[in-house]
């Protein structure tokens, strides 16, 4: 049997998430997972909706927004350059709750500071969400900047995880 692509949509705090992945006769391999009006989204080549497949990234992202879950164990696959997967698997070691800057992200890789922008770059096509923590990166003045999927999102993700105070109003 060959692969074929499916999706699905798990509803969440932050809208319906987009789960979009790789189905074969050894399982779900997930490709994507966007929000709502994200910047730069993976388009879904997927013209089949399903949701059996992705019973397991479902429990897990329930219990992720529950509090039950700080990591996500589910077998992933991403396209993108060797420098891409690279930036994107070094955010598997940022705990939850915390935060790291673009700059110690970069000297983690082993990049110059002078191309920092490419680290933000790579982040920026994190096509996995949620799942590969982009948004525990930082400014390094402790600014949240350049989510796909919006500051509002990465502010209420850092509060969720702890690594923010609620802010009162």
């Amino acid at each position: 049997m060959t692969a074929r692509t499916i999706s699905t949509v798990h509803p969440s705090p932050l809208g319906d998430l987009l789960l979009t992945g790789s189905v074969s006769s050894s399982g779900l391999t997930l490709t994507s997972l966007g929000m709502p009006g994200q910047r730069g989204a993976p388009g879904v080549h997927a013209q089949v909706r399903e949701d059996g497949p992705f019973a397991e990234a479902h429990r897990q992202l329930d219990a992720y927004f529950a509090g039950r879950r700080t990591r996500f164990e589910l077998p992933l696959t991403t396209g993108g350059t060797p420098f891409q997967r690279a930036v994107w698997k070094s955010l598997d070691d940022i705990p939850y709750g915390t935060t790291a800057s673009y700059g110690e992200l970069g000297a983690r890789l082993g990049v110059p500071r002078a191309e920092l922008r490419a680290v933000g770059r790579a982040l920026g096509a994190n096509p996995l969400l949620l799942v590969r923590p982009c948004h525990r990166v930082i400014g390094a003045d402790g600014a949240l900047r350049g989510y796909a999927g919006g500051v509002e999102r990465k502010r209420w993700l850092l509060t969720h995880e702890g690594a923010l105070q609620p802010v009162l109003v």
